[in-house]
């Protein structure tokens, strides 16, 4: 049975400043670089047989950081887990949003939740089948790791309201062609996520829009 522990990368400057960034490639700032270094402390207590990464530089760092870590220095890039694309709305800050599409103004070049399912569990999946009994890293984003989550475990997301923070960790496995989310009683997951981090949610205007739609 194929494990994929999904990271959510570090903290940019976009994310403290409230700015969608979707598939805008913006870096890792310090505090980014020292929650990755964390989580990737975290992740050195299993063995790990690779890690995954969106190509975008905020996931690829936080890799590279959590491989130091855990020794692997090697990463792979996968283009179908880079972050959901916001179209007109990335790089805009709440209140930027606001005016420029208020209340439910449709967002022009939007990416669709269904779209980033279409494009990213195929690829887990084809990644899990291509490592069979492996315990993989693949650090990500926290609009890809929350579709995921919507799609193979809608109850978790909407009565526990689990938090997509910045360097957090959410497990799944591969079993009978398909992915499911392990129990977050894994001390990994748990510890991952922390009380002071902002959760993707309160970073990402268009998302906190579309949360009671999940």
């Amino acid at each position: 049975m194929t494990s994929l522990y999904l990271v959510r990368h570090g903290e940019t400057d976009w994310n403290l400043d409230r700015r969608i960034q979707g598939s805008t490639d913006i870096p890792l700032n310090e505090t980014g670089r020292a929650q990755a270094a964390r989580t990737g402390r975290l992740l050195s207590r299993r063995h790990w047989d690779g890690i995954v990464s969106s190509p975008l530089s905020r996931a690829v760092e936080t890799g590279r950081i959590i491989g130091r870590e855990i020794g692997i220095d090697q990463i792979e890039t996968m283009d179908q887990i880079v972050e959901r694309h916001y179209g007109a709305a990335e790089g805009l800050a709440d209140h930027e949003l606001s005016r420029l599409f208020p209340g439910d103004t449709p967002v022009p070049g939007r990416e669709t939740r269904e779209h980033v399912a279409a494009r990213v569990i195929p690829a887990l999946v084809a990644l899990a089948e291509g490592h069979p009994g492996a315990n993989l890293i693949v650090t990500t984003h926290g609009g890809v790791i929350r579709t995921l989550l919507n799609a193979v475990a809608p109850d978790v997301r909407r009565h526990r309201g689990i938090p997509i923070t910045n360097g957090s960790v959410h497990s799944f496995r591969h079993v009978d062609g398909g992915l499911e989310l392990v129990a977050f009683d894994d001390p990994i997951d748990e510890e991952s996520v922390v009380d002071d981090y902002e959760d993707f949610i309160e970073q990402n205007a268009v998302e906190r829009r579309e949360i009671s739609g999940v």
